[in-house]
């Protein structure tokens, strides 16, 4: 007699065809390192809610994780020229970020060496020839060198020469700002492992912020993060969305500490689903959602397309957003694979950036402690479009605020589906955060392989807690 040996923890896989093997079938060289999978069993323990309440951990988490990271600050189209400056808080910290007169970006802690007052407001942007103290007056200039100093005569213990402005360590890559408050800090590209290389066909440093959303979310950082990190919520939160997408068939890929991924599929219907769509009915569903053009005010699509027999929705689809975007910016994106073109590939990079790349899916975000209240979190939501084949770079767009009880639909001209998609989304966050505090149960129990990521995340928060404390 024999017995059967168990599943080996994190082995499951939805039932059916994979993510890769959908790819791989689109036979239009799609990048190996999409095709490639590296998930890894990461454990099943629980993880405690406290984590996400307690003022105390919140507080290890500013010293050993806020303070030891780097962390995207502001895009480079912020700060076009010299004198250009924004301000970026995270916590009770505020930086600095300015282009000298070379070009150079620095950053600075934004605090006087006089008596502290902030230089620059919290949150502000502009352009100024110098960095003046708004209390008394001290100023130095956008290298951070003491300029001048106001009745200098009461200060001959100050020394002009050592009094510059505290240097932040600041890089950057794609057209992105980053910064990092630890002088002893690995240099970026290192920190960033494989998303260089991943990213190379994407050249996010040719692209402009089209849109800029900043919501208050009602729950802690780490909580919104993750809340986009998978897609077994899909089912339940986004049922209009099921017939078009892969959720329970998603990949899963982790990258050392910093990194992970999910590949989501577009044009391939959920494996929830019993009914047998025909590729047509798909592309049909694509472009009734309205994502992209070629559907009129009445949902009937202006000009229909149809997929060819033997064809797949997929490629149409494809084709056709790559041609009206190429159109619309004056590039070729014959390059692109489909996936590379329409599915929803997200990437994180530790502690609380994800990059969607793939031009259906242009979008940035960024979760950031609201000020030192772990219940509460500021949500970025940035939309990355090419810079048309001129060469000319639109300015970035003000920041549209929401406060917590407002919709994404309240965002002029923003599409419909995704506003209703985004509620859902940040819909369920409150629910999650009073959830925490009502549970009689310690922790909450991630899937194996849907929420890996998660899991890595909280990982990686241990590591820069521990290694830190024993630094």
């Amino acid at each position: 007699m024999t017995t059967q040996s168990p599943i080996k923890p994190g082995s499951a896989r939805c039932p059916g065809h994979s993510t890769r093997d959908i790819i791989a079938a689109d036979n239009d060289g799609a990048p190996e390192h999409i095709l490639e999978e590296t998930y890894e069993f990461l454990g099943d323990e629980d993880i405690p809610f406290q984590r996400y309440t307690s003022p105390e951990f919140f507080q290890q988490e500013m010293e050993h994780v806020w303070l030891k990271a780097w962390q995207w600050a502001c895009r480079e189209d912020e700060i076009p020229e010299p004198g250009d400056y924004t301000v970026y808080d995270i916590g009770d910290k505020s930086v600095l970020i300015v282009r000298n007169n070379e070009g150079t970006i620095k950053a600075y802690a934004n605090a006087c060496l006089h008596r502290g007052t902030q230089l620059k407001p919290a949150g502000s942007s502009g352009c100024s020839p110098n960095l003046r103290c708004p209390f008394h007056g001290f100023t130095w200039n956008l290298d951070g060198a003491l300029e001048d100093v106001p009745c200098d005569w009461d200060f001959p213990h100050v020394k002009y020469r050592d009094f510059n402005l505290p240097q932040l360590k600041v890089e950057s890559w794609g057209g992105f700002v980053f910064i990092n408050f630890d002088i002893n800090a690995v240099p970026l590209h290192e920190y960033m492992g494989v998303l260089p290389e991943h990213f190379s066909n994407w050249k996010l440093e040719n692209k402009f912020t089209a849109m800029h959303i900043r919501k208050k979310l009602p729950a802690n950082w780490k909580a919104c993060l993750e809340a986009f990190l998978e897609s077994y919520h899909v089912l339940e939160t986004h049922p209009q969305g099921v017939a078009t997408v892969g959720d329970a068939n998603s990949q899963y890929d982790v990258y050392g500490d910093h990194v992970s991924r999910f590949v989501h599929l577009v044009g391939f219907p959920s494996p929830h689903l019993q009914e047998q769509h025909t590729e047509q009915q798909i592309l049909d569903a694509l472009l009734a959602e309205g994502v992209v053009e070629g559907v009129g005010e009445d949902g009937q699509q202006s000009n229909k397309l149809m997929v060819p027999e033997g064809g797949k929705a997929r490629e149409v689809f494809s084709e056709h957003l790559k041609s009206m975007l190429g159109e619309a910016y004056q590039r070729d994106f014959s390059h692109l694979s489909i996936t590379e073109t329409i599915d929803a590939i997200e990437y994180s990079m530790f502690p609380n950036t994800c990059i969607f790349p793939s031009l259906l899916f242009p979008m940035i975000y960024r979760f950031r402690p609201n000020g030192v209240d772990p219940d509460t979190t500021i949500f970025d939501l940035l939309y990355l479009q090419p810079v048309p084949e001129n060469g000319e770079r639109p300015d970035p767009p003000e920041p549209i605020e929401l406060d917590y009880h407002q919709s994404f639909h309240d965002v002029p001209g923003f599409d419909p589906g995704l506003a209703t998609i985004y509620d859902q989304d940040t819909g369920n966050l409150i629910a999650q955060q009073r959830g925490f505090k009502a549970s009689l149960k310690p922790g909450q129990t991630l899937g194996n392989y849907q929420e890996v990521r998660i899991r890595q995340f909280h990982q990686t928060i241990d590591k820069y807690i521990a290694n830190n404390k024993r630094g």
